[in-house]
């Protein structure tokens, strides 16, 4: 545990080092707050910036976090330095992930404020949105251990990103684009929070989360036995 909140604590003050990486914890809850503040169109649905901006801040913010501290402290030989004081690779992983998962979620109740939720209704987004950080945080770490320098996992991260992010947004404008996007987690983590109030059925959502997650993970492993931390 020492060692654990060693490596949260190192990544804290990391961050306000490296502006790459605090601007994707803080740009979207921005936008959030300012966008749904600002912005009044006749049609526009309820929250839309809110459950817009969410599904983005979900597919960029903790996948690129993560990807890029792991393969920017593989590439400085950092992480070769904390393995030999003796802090173990799980421990930095649930470190260094637990960290980025509580920045999001920082970030995430913002964008709930922002888009007026509040009671039970704020949890469930809330849950939601953790959930879906979850899932970024892992294949951004199976990303980043596959990595060996920064600018290869930048690389990798960005298409990723793209899909992840950007397609729950064009599935709204194109029915083709949403048959592929169901499949994916962040697809699904939209359609939930978009019916919030109202949730029909939560076992296809539940059903594809699950399985993004396994992948994610098993993509992890891979990566790991194959590159390692070191």
């Amino acid at each position: 545990m020492k060692h654990i909140l060693a490596v949260l604590w190192k990544q804290i003050k990391d961050t306000f080092k490296n502006k790459e990486i605090l601007i994707q914890f803080v740009m979207f809850p921005v936008l959030t707050l300012i966008m749904e503040n600002v912005v009044e169109m006749e049609g526009m649905p309820e929250q839309f910036f809110t459950n817009l901006f969410g599904v983005m801040f979900i597919g960029m913010a903790p996948l690129t976090s993560m990807a890029s501290i792991i393969s920017e402290e593989k590439e400085k030989n950092t992480l070769r330095a904390l393995m030999m004081s003796n802090v173990k690779p799980v421990e930095y992983l649930v470190g260094v992930g637990f960290y980025n998962w509580y920045i999001c979620m920082l970030g995430a109740c913002v964008i709930g404020f922002a888009g007026g939720h509040t009671g039970a209704a704020f949890g469930k987004f809330i849950f939601i949105m953790g959930i879906g950080i979850l899932v970024s945080i892992l294949i951004g770490a199976a990303i980043g251990t596959w990595s060996k320098t920064q600018m290869m996992a930048t690389s990798l991260t960005v298409p990723v990103m793209l899909v992840f992010s950007f397609m729950p947004m064009l599935s709204m404008f194109s029915e083709g684009i949403e048959k592929v996007a169901r499949i994916t987690y962040s697809q699904q983590i939209h359609s939930l929070i978009y019916q919030l109030d109202v949730i029909d059925s939560v076992a296809e959502p539940a059903a594809v989360i699950v399985v993004n997650m396994v992948l994610a993970i098993i993509l992890f492993i891979y990566a790991y036995r194959r590159s390692g931390l070191e």
